[in-house]
């Protein structure tokens, strides 16, 4: 429904502060605030001399519209003028004119709820303008634009010059508006500068505790490593010579000497743990702890906790279970660690539990990248409050039996800083009465200090674009293989064991692996099955150089070739270009709303090494780079429903797309802070501006290699 109130023609300047008056009074009337009537008569205001201006003069019709709530004052101009040739630039901000119509135009739509143009050459311009009339004003009816209508014919028609001066007082209060705003924001910086103070001067506080805490932490754990050592050794002494006095190798004890040598051999043993805890825990707090990675079996390591725990079960009802590991892989991880972390466990469990079983089983996470051991016992539990704490260092619970041995509370806490050495972490889920299950997840691959880099830096080199992992503990070799090499786009990577081998690939993925399976203290085959079966290297070449007649061997476990030594130079680089061919298509992502430039851009990638998507719109380029995974973004600055830089911000913040590397190809001319803000999230900056065809598509390509370096350094 359409309530019309007045209908204004627009023929002579004075007509403009007319449409002003008018709009103004009749928002009063409608009851809205004296700041939107200052914002809808300004609009009204620009439109009207856009109309006479540019139009050649018009109509402005003032209407109420929609029969139930919310209900809008709308205002409609219509000229019979040239129309508008520029109207998408002016609204998007792009337009610059001495005449004002870009602050006509955008200042109204800002000014307003709602703005509609349509505009045509030689079609005349129509601009809506509306605004939602406030709710406590009711339900404006026919009856009420009557008696407005009535109100505006009684109301005198002001002077332009007392409609200029209302203008002034509206400018005037809107510049004491700003001038307290900006007296409250100097004092609230002021505020600031003050709180900054203090934040800093606590920070250097904070500092200065941090430091004392360090100090005193380093001081304490260099005490219990020192005296520990100490203890150890005396300790050491009492076990043995009680050992020595029970075996009776000196002869026979009375039964009441045997007892009591028996006590001080069980306490000094029951010491002798303490102080090993103890300087375990010293270690670890020192960052003195260091970890000895080597291939495991659970399969070996379970058969030897068996045989380890199996004498103390003897005169006991309870019994001891290791569920058999099925289809688990070889861990990569310190063997000793893990099986103090399940030594503890096991132990805890034969300490609480009288009696029922205890069983300690493995198996493989759903990523496929840890491995869960757990050691579940029917003992007698853990209440929920407690099981926050028992992991914290010298922990001990009321309610464990008064006959256990009670220790010193480090064994759990050396296991979960163990757990986290491993990579890895520790916990448990237990009810009172019901018994606890201890959990150690463990990663298949423990990954290696962050302190030392896992291959020196001189083994890495981008400059060429093919990288390849030659493996061989004979020198000679990759002396002759890096002679092959030189002067081509391979670059060699040289192992001289199979563990630099995979401290390599956890790094970078190479074009090919060049093996030997004749290692003196290493399973190859077995780390060829490894390679195959692991999802991440499974797709790698493998070709096998050794003087062992093993080709069949080789082949059977789908190696790429095998070959005798010495491997000629022709042989391996044929083989190598060979490889490079199924090296997969790579996939362009193409943003931009003007579908010529997509055209023009991709002519100029025109090549069977590319696959091209494209796209104008900004939400479905984040939609195709997260489902699509291209390996490059061509992207301008776009202006859809989305821009560009919104765009790009989204696909560095969201951890599916933020390491695409993405290249800016726009028209825009940055500004140095653009340009810098730009440069920290892109590859490049190319223009679109470029005269020289040329040397646009030498632009393009050298970005391009620039941009597939940084994704082959993943």
């Amino acid at each position: 429904m359409k309530l019309p109130i007045i209908n204004i023609q627009i023929r002579y300047e004075q007509d403009i502060v007319y449409v002003r008056q008018r709009a103004r009074l009749i928002a009063e009337m409608l009851g809205f605030s004296r700041t939107d009537q200052i914002r809808i008569s300004t609009a009204v205001s620009e439109i009207a001399r856009n109309t006479y201006q540019y139009g050649g003069g018009g109509r402005a019709e003032f209407v109420v519209q929609g029969d139930n709530l919310p209900q809008i004052f709308a205002i409609f101009f219509r000229d019979q003028g040239p129309g508008i040739a520029d109207a998408e630039k002016i609204l998007q901000g792009n337009f610059s004119s001495r005449t004002g119509l870009k602050c006509g135009l955008v200042g109204a739509r800002q000014l307003m709820d709602y703005f509609h143009l349509e505009t045509g050459s030689g079609k005349g311009t129509s601009v809506f303008l509306g605004k939602t009339i406030p709710f406590d004003k009711g339900l404006i009816t026919s009856r009420l634009i009557l008696q407005l209508i009535d109100a505006l014919e009684q109301s005198a028609k002001q002077e332009p010059l007392e409609e200029i001066r209302l203008q002034n007082q509206e400018l005037m209060q809107a510049l004491t508006e700003l001038r307290k705003k900006q007296e409250d924001l100097a004092r609230i910086n002021t505020e600031l500068e003050d709180t900054n103070r203090g934040v800093v001067a606590l920070y250097h506080e904070l500092d200065e505790k941090a430091a004392q805490l360090t100090q005193a932490n380093n001081l304490r754990a260099s005490f219990l490593s020192h005296m520990s050592h100490e203890f150890r050794t005396p300790l050491n002494s009492i076990v043995t010579l009680s050992a020595i006095l029970l075996n009776k190798m000196d002869g026979d004890l009375t039964l009441e000497q045997e007892k009591q040598v028996n006590f001080i051999h069980k306490a000094a043993d029951e010491l002798s743990g303490m102080v090993s805890d103890l300087l375990d825990l010293a270690k670890i707090d020192a960052g003195k702890l260091t970890l000895e990675r080597k291939e495991v079996s659970i399969v070996n390591l379970f058969s030897s906790l068996r045989g380890m725990f199996k004498p103390m079960l003897d005169g006991k009802t309870l019994g001891l279970f290791f569920a058999e590991p099925e289809g688990l892989p070889l861990l990569y991880t310190d063997e000793g660690k893990l099986a103090q972390i399940l030594r503890n466990f096991i132990s805890n469990a034969l300490k609480f539990t009288e009696a029922g079983e205890i069983r300690v089983s493995a198996r493989l996470s759903k990523s496929k990248r840890s491995v869960i051991f757990a050691v579940a016992d029917t003992g007698i539990g853990i209440a929920e409050e407690d099981q926050s704490r028992i992991f914290d260092p010298y922990t001990q619970l009321d309610n464990a039996p008064k006959t256990a041995f009670r220790g010193t509370g480090l064994g759990l806490s050396i296991c979960k800083k163990l757990g986290n050495l491993l990579g890895g972490t520790v916990s448990v889920k237990s009810s009172l009465g019901k018994g606890s299950t201890f959990y150690a997840f463990i990663p298949v691959r423990s990954p290696d200090s962050a302190r030392t880099p896992l291959v020196p830096a001189e083994n890495l080199n981008f400059t060429r674009p093919y990288p390849v992992l030659v493996i061989d503990p004979d020198q000679a070799t990759h002396a002759l293989y890096n002679e092959y090499l030189g002067h081509t786009d391979y670059y060699m990577m040289s192992a001289r064991s199979i563990k630099a081998g995979r401290e390599f690939l956890m790094q970078i993925k190479p074009l090919a692996i060049i093996l030997d399976v004749l290692f003196p203290e290493e399973d190859s085959w077995s780390f060829l099955l490894e390679l195959k079966t692991d999802p991440a290297t499974r797709h790698i070449p493998v070709i096998i150089a050794s003087m062992l007649p093993e080709q069949n061997r080789a082949l059977s476990l789908d190696m790429e070739d095998y070959c005798s030594k010495p491997l000629s130079r022709q042989w391996l680089l044929n083989k190598l270009r060979t490889l490079r061919q199924r090296v997969p298509v790579k996939t362009i992502l193409i943003v931009d709303d003007q579908e010529v430039d997509r055209y023009i851009l991709k002519g100029l990638l025109a090549d069977e090494k590319y696959r091209i998507l494209e796209t104008a719109s900004g939400l479905e380029a984040l939609q195709l780079a997260e489902a699509r995974q291209p390996d490059v973004i061509f992207m301008d600055l776009i202006r859809s429903e989305i821009c560009g830089l919104e765009v790009l911000h989204k696909l560095k913040e969201n951890a599916a797309t933020r390491h695409i590397p993405v290249i800016i190809n726009t028209s825009k001319i940055l500004d140095p802070a653009e340009r810098q803000a730009l440069n920290a999230k892109v590859v490049a900056i190319l223009s679109k501006n470029t005269d020289s065809g040329a040397i646009l598509i030498k632009n393009i390509q050298a970005t391009l290699e620039k941009a597939m370096q940084a994704l082959d350094k993943r």
